[in-house]
């Protein structure tokens, strides 16, 4: 009991990070709020300040711009007025401000004034606060050597008053140094700490962004470096950064000015060499910087950051605030988990589609509009070969003016091309099947199909062929995964998407049939070869084991189209695919196919709307001409009640108007005739005595 009470007075300290958006402060964030469960064997072995120390919680609070939420954000603030914003860090035990080299002006002006408010209201604060500005090392470009210094040497951390900074980013060292102006003693209710972080990467990049990009998409043959390359980039993890901020509010250490850097020391060409060979085509080459701004591929301030030149040995981080690093020595020796990063941060996962179905039922065409659709790669066995001779020749015919070619590489490559050559000759121009294994295994661990993915057109065809092909090495001694108990097979270069397509005979013979003779006799669908194929597939598949079943074994299901129905353009099938692998897992298309897509979009948009309209006008035109219709007829309804009533009325009225004129009108007429003339002071007494009297007399 005594300990859940302990827990629930827990002190709570409130760490405020300006905008979140943002990819340094998000991450910076996160990693500040992470809920961290103390080791029993530490926590048995603490003091009794240091455990209360370790134990309080931290409520990260943040501005932003932007709804988005953000992974252990106890609060978001959208774009708070200045007002809204001093309450909140006035309330705050720490203030961190990221101002790294993607800075904008307005962030470092925001900065400025926050510490400025928090200098001016210092005397109030009952408890010690803390401001924290995450800076660039773009302060230090110009750093300003003392004589006999070897220029060459790495700068050192405690010689951080000697720096100087880019000319872009004196903002950014003036903000340092007013940081740095904060009080020092105990007595200081103020201190303030000065991060001057290196490039950061990692979590879906940043500043390196555009090399991942183009190593990915594999759409040019080289990664292109803007200027030497030969610079040396001081970096860090962005988590890594995260994690240093985390230590200084955690430990709170002597030097208030940290340089946070990991072990490396590697250039721009390291770099970009490193990332194009584990992502992308495996080669870089060097332009010049103007042409980095023609591509729009950085900002002129970003690419100052790539070709800035420093080193610069840091101590503190290691000496003052031990943590478990995320990639301590790097991106270039932790490149594998950096790739992993930057492909689940933006979701760039691979899709693998295989389709298979009758001669004729138009597989081919459809994998042609997946392709285009989610931008993979068309794989069909004929096709794949006339590709890769077509490759190897292009290899050997450029090896005397390419000089990044390796001579084992042509010597590779010439040897391949002697052996399909050979084999084809040796069978009569006959694809053998251990070629076309060798071949499309290759192209299935090719980067573009393991960036983007592919569609399968048709092959394998049978369970043996995808055992082979689909085989993992790495288990060939075992049948089964004793876990799962299932059949082992290679999950980087197996389909993950399988439809089968499915019509009958007689509609299959039909659309043959309707191809033009010149097009049936390329694809062998005449007359007296189609017959044979389709049935030698329907063989295949009523065989005791077929191709589907390799998959179902594998839990990698087939869906069944239908496409014996009259779409042509396979409208529907897409609309099924489409739903079941979800939206394109990738960049998208080019900028003009992009433009393309949202003026379709909202030429779409725009005929819905019309059509929406016009169908709404033409409801209210038929429910108003029903109403005019429907009061028409009820006048008219009412015009014959009321002509009938008074008919019925003038009816009834007939026998007792004859009544009155033969009895009552005339002595009625008489007695007012004598009463005209008698003129007597009561006329209604006399007319009624002048009638009884005379009908006493009749």
């Amino acid at each position: 009991m005594e300990e859940e009470e302990k827990k629930v007075s827990l002190p709570v300290r409130q760490i405020f990070v300006n905008d979140v958006h943002t990819y340094v402060s998000r991450h910076v964030a996160q990693i500040i709020g992470q809920v961290e469960a103390p080791d029993e064997s530490e926590e048995e072995d603490m003091e009794d300040e240091s455990l209360s120390s370790r134990e309080e919680t931290l409520q990260v609070v943040g501005t932003s711009v932007t709804e988005e939420k953000v992974e252990n954000l106890h609060q978001l603030y959208v774009s708070p007025s200045r007002e809204e914003l001093e309450q909140v860090l006035l309330e705050c035990d720490v203030v961190v401000y990221c101002v790294t080299e993607s800075a904008t002006p307005e962030q470092i002006e925001e900065a400025t004034w926050a510490i400025s408010v928090l200098q001016n209201q210092m005397a109030s604060f009952e408890t010690r606060r803390y401001f924290i500005l995450v800076s660039t090392l773009m302060t230090w470009t110009n750093f300003r050597l003392s004589e006999g210094t070897d220029p060459g040497l790495p700068f050192l951390e405690e010689d951080f008053l000697r720096r100087r900074p880019h000319p872009k980013f004196r903002k950014h060292n003036d903000l340092e140094k007013l940081v740095l102006k904060c009080p020092r003693g105990k007595i200081s209710k103020l201190k303030g700490y000065v991060v001057c972080a290196g490039f950061q990467y990692g979590m879906g990049e940043n500043l390196f962004h555009y090399f991942f990009k183009v190593s990915w998409l594999m759409e040019e043959p080289k990664v292109p470096i803007f200027g030497s390359g030969e610079n040396f980039i001081p970096m860090i993890h962005v988590c890594d950064l995260g994690r240093v901020v985390q230590g200084i509010i955690k430990v709170k250490p002597s030097p208030r000015y940290i340089i946070a850097v990991d072990d490396s020391k590697t250039t721009l060409e390291e770099v970009v060499k490193t990332i194009s060979d584990v992502l992308g085509p495996e080669k870089i080459c060097k332009l010049l910087p103007e042409d980095a701004i023609k591509r729009n591929a950085f900002k002129p301030e970003e690419l100052e950051c790539l070709n800035a030149n420093l080193r610069v040995e840091a101590s503190i981080v290691s000496d003052y605030l031990p943590f478990d690093w995320t990639s301590e020595e790097g991106l270039v020796k932790n490149i594998k988990s950096i790739v992993k990063e930057y492909k689940v941060t933006r979701q760039l996962f691979p899709i693998k589609i295989c389709l298979t179905g009758p001669p004729a039922v138009g597989k081919t065409t459809l994998a042609m509009k997946l392709c285009q659709y989610y931008k993979l790669h068309y794989i069909n066995v004929n096709y794949m070969f006339d590709e890769k001779i077509s490759q190897l020749e292009t290899m050997i015919a450029t090896e005397e003016y390419e000089e990044d070619i390796a001579e084992d590489a042509v010597a590779a490559a010439q040897d391949q091309l002697e052996n399909i050559q050979k084999t084809l000759q040796d069978n009569q121009g006959v694809l053998t099947e251990d070629l076309i294994f060798e071949i499309l295994r290759e192209k299935l661990y090719s980067k573009g199909c393991r960036n983007q993915g592919f569609v399968l057109d048709g092959f394998p065809e049978t369970m043996e062929q995808a055992k082979t092909v689909f085989a993992d090495e790495s288990q060939e001694n075992q049948d089964v995964d004793v876990l799962s108990n299932m059949p082992w097979y290679n999950k980087i270069i197996t389909p993950e998407y399988i439809f089968n397509l499915e019509a009958p005979d007689d509609f299959l013979i039909k659309r043959v049939q309707e191809l033009p003779e010149s097009k049936a006799e390329k694809l062998r669908y005449t007359q007296n070869e189609f017959p044979s194929c389709l049935d030698a597939y329907r063989r295949l598949y009523r065989a005791p084991v077929t191709l589907l079943d390799f998959y179902d074994h594998r839990e990698l299901h087939p869906e069944y189209l239908d496409i014996s129905t009259d779409d042509s353009d396979y409208t529907c099938s897409m609309q099924k695919i489409i739903e079941i692998i979800g939206e394109p897992k990738n960049y998208g298309g080019t900028p003009e196919e992009q433009e393309a897509l949202k003026r379709r979009k909202e030429e779409e948009r725009k005929q819905k709307l019309a059509a929406e309209a016009a169908e709404r006008k033409e409801r209210k035109a038929a429910a108003l001409a029903g109403m005019t219709g429907h009061y028409e007829r009820w006048k008219k309804s009412l015009g014959m009640v009321v002509e009938q009533e008074a008919e019925m009325s003038e009816a009834k009225a007939l026998p007792l108007r004859n009544y009155l004129m033969k009895y009552v009108m005339p002595s009625l007429g008489e007695a007012m005739l004598e009463c005209s003339k008698v003129k007597p002071e009561d006329p209604v007494d006399f007319l009624a005595e002048h009638l009884l009297r005379n009908s006493t007399e009749d």
